[in-house]
Parts: C-alpha cells; sequence; structure tokens
C-alpha cells in the first residue's frame, strides 16, 4: 500500500513539527508510528536523523565499561527471560566479593571508565539479615578501590526490592547506595511501562507507576538514570507510544522541578526470544529482532522524545554491529558502552556478542562516515590518550 500524496503530507508536516522541537501527541505519533509504506518510513528516518543532527551533532559517542551481572538467582519468574535461575539449579550463580573486585581490577586495566552493575533478586543476598547492607557492600568493593569509575548500577526493580526486604522507603535506599559510591542508576525494568503488558510478560515487577516513580526519586536525590523500552513482542503501537510519553512526561517533571538530575539517554532493546520461556517465544513467532521493525521504533522515538533526552542508543548486543551502525541513520547518536561481558541478553539467544572493543566501535563508526569519540557515562567527551 502506498500512501497517497495528502498523507505523505500529513507525515513531513508532523515530522517537521518534531524537528521544530515541538512535542508530538500521542495522536500524532501514532500516526507515524503506524506508517506502513517505504515512502513513509524513508521521510521518518531523514527527520529523525536532522533532528539528530540538530540536537547533538554528527559525532557518534561510546562509553568504555564492564557490565557485571553479579548473580542469576532471582525470585520472579518473567516471561521473556532466559537468565534467571532459582538457588541450587544447575547454571546458577552468584560471584563473591573477590570475583566482583577482580572483575573491576581487570576493566580498569583495559581503560574503563565505568562498572554496570545489575543482577537477579536473590532473597537470600544480605548481611547480617539486611539486603541493603550486602547492596551497600556491592557498591562499596569497587568503589572503596577504584573511586575514579562511574558505578551505574540498580534497576529501579532492583530498588523496590531491597526497599520491600528491609521495610524502608525507596528514598531511603537511594540515598544510602549514592552515600556509598553510587553514582546512576540504568533504567532497565520499564520493558513497556502499560501494566496490561506487564501482567503478561512479566508480571511479578513492579507496575509502570513504581518504575516512574522511583526514577523521580533517582533524579530528586542526584542520581542520573537512564531510559529504555523493550519492543517487539506483545506490546500493540498505542502502548509503545504511550510508553514513549510517559518517559517524556517524567524527564518534563524533572526537570521543571530542578531536580539534580534527570535521564541521560534512551535505549532501545528488542525482544530475544530464541531461548526465553516457550509461551512468549510461542506467541511473539520470532527469535531475533526485526532490524526494520527496530529502526522504525528508534526513528519515532527520536522524533517522540524530541529536545526533552537528546542521547539514543541502540543495542549492538541485541541487533549485531552491524544493526546497531545501521541505527545511526535512524537518529541515534551513541554506540553504548564495550561491555565486556554480557550474560542477560546472550543467554536469552542474542547473536551480538558480550565484548566489543573501542578500537572496533571506531572502526564500525568510521564505516558509517561519522566521527567518534569516547565519552563518560553522562555524556562528558574524554580526550584522546
Amino acid at each position: 500500500m502506498v500512501l497517497s500524496t495528502v498523507n505523505l503530507t500529513l507525515i513531513e508536516e508532523l515530522a517537521a513539527q518534531a524537528l521544530a522541537l515541538e512535542d508530538l501527541t500521542p495522536q500524532q505519533g501514532l500516526q507515524l508510528l503506524q506508517c506502513n509504506d517505504p515512502q513513509s518510513w524513508e521521510l521518518i528516518k531523514q527527520y529523525g536523523d536532522r533532528l539528530r543532527q540538530k540536537l547533538v551533532g554528527e559525532t557518534v559517542t561510546y562509553v568504555v565499561n564492564r557490565n557485571i551481572n553479579f548473580t542469576n538467582i532471582c525470585e520472579q519468574h518473567c516471561n521473556f527471560c532466559a537468565f534467571r535461575r532459582d538457588d541450587g539449579q544447575a547454571g546458577a550463580y552468584w560471584l563473591n566479593d573477590s570475583e566482583i573486585f577482580n572483575k573491576t581490577k581487570d576493566a580498569v586495566a583495559q581503560g574503563a571508565t565505568e562498572i554496570c552493575l545489575q543482577g537477579g533478586l536473590n532473597p537470600q543476598a544480605k548481611i547480617n539479615g539486611s539486603s541493603l547492607a550486602y547492596y551497600v557492600n556491592l557498591v562499596e568493593t569497587i568503589k572503596g578501590q577504584f573511586p575514579q569509575l562511574h558505578l551505574h548500577g540498580f534497576s529501579p526493580q532492583e530498588i523496590q526490592f531491597i526497599a520491600r526486604q528491609d521495610d524502608l522507603t525507596y528514598g531511603e535506599v537511594l540515598m544510602a547506595l549514592k552515600s556509598a559510591g553510587l553514582d546512576s542508576l540504568p533504567g532497565t525494568a520499564a520493558e513497556v511501562l502499560v501494566d496490561r503488558v506487564r501482567r503478561i510478560i512479566c508480571p511479578e515487577k513492579i507496575d509502570s507507576q513504581t518504575w516512574l516513580e522511583i526514577i523521580g526519586l533517582a533524579h530528586r536525590h542526584g542520581l542520573p538514570t537512564t531510559s529504555t523500552l523493550m519492543a517487539g513482542h506483545i506490546e500493540t503501537p498505542e502502548e509503545i507510544i504511550t510508553h514513549l510519553n510517559r518517559l517524556r512526561q517524567r524527564q518534563q517533571t524533572s526537570l521543571a522541578r530542578g531536580y539534580a538530575a534527570s535521564i541521560t539517554e534512551f535505549i532501545l532493546l528488542p525482544f530475544v526470544g530464541e531461548k526465553a520461556p516457550p509461551s512468549l517465544r510461542k506467541r511473539v513467532g520470532r527469535d531475533q529482532p526485526d532490524l526494520n521493525q527496530a529502526l522504525q521504533i528508534m526513528a519515532i522515538a527520536r522524533l517522540y522524545l524530541g529536545k526533552w533526552i537528546g542521547n539514543h542508543q541502540p543495542s549492538w548486543v541485541k541487533l549485531g554491529l552491524t544493526g546497531a551502525t545501521t541505527a545511526l541513520a535512524w537518529g541515534c547518536n551513541d554506540l553504548g558502552g564495550t561491555l565486556m561481558e554480557e550474560h542477560i541478553t546472550t543467554m536469552a539467544g542474542a547473536k551480538g556478542g558480550t565484548c566489543l572493543t573501542a578500537a572496533q566501535l571506531q572502526n564500525a563508526i568510521i564505516a558509517m562516515g561519522r566521527p567518534h569519540q569516547q565519552r563518560t557515562t553522562l555524556y562528558k567527551h574524554l580526550k584522546a590518550n
């Protein structure tokens, strides 16, 4: 189906509205997302790329980091997760302080400026009966020896878990972790911020409002966060736009209230189902991400989030490096981190790999005809050595 000239004109008008930094309404965002012909998507791609250029320029950034998933023992049973294990189950693991220290030391030797720390929700992970004490110890194990590192850790789901285990408020947990040395939070566990979807794919996880509340509290207490969307499974176009709208509103509120921190980036996480639990895998009917769908969502996200969230990142672990660099022409401006290791997505069957060097990221960017730049977690440019 080829849209009429009138409809193509409308699509260009909406994309131009976004390029002019005028917020799209949810209805307008949905009109763009529901386009179904190549001409429309070429327009959306072009405008998404032009808005990227207007907001953040031509340079493609990346961070040298290490991802440490400290345990896969988890009390929850998300229907998309192939990472979690029960205690004692084959493949279950739980890193000790020495193992975490050694991984961090190795990352520093390789030039890492960031450690990303996340794990399963392990009810046994306590010190003297306190979940918070265990997590504080995780932070101090790293920051006590490597204070120069940026510690990016613990999703809103993990914050809620700690608070629930110890009967604390979310704010108390966030402040204790910040005092110990935590620098920012990943905006994972968002999946889709629509409770209809969450009740199917992750019924034990926090609801949408709780995720948004904890992100806002993090900002209030001076902890920057990222934001994510896991798409390509059972969500509808309307629900994708609802998710993006809630992210935009959360960012607008944090900025309007003058909080010390805000959302630093948006990351699309396409669903990988090859080794996911069979029920959701069969329902989706696809094991690997649909690159075209992912590119389209990333372009729409750029246009819809507009001036409010400037940095957009694809997932090379999920899309492969070729797919991720293709996204640089669809509104993305960052290639993420070197990671050095990755377990959650890889165990789901992703084919993108678990580690890239800075040189590999640089060469991929050069091949796209764009300049590259190493950055910090908070998007400050670092001088070349």
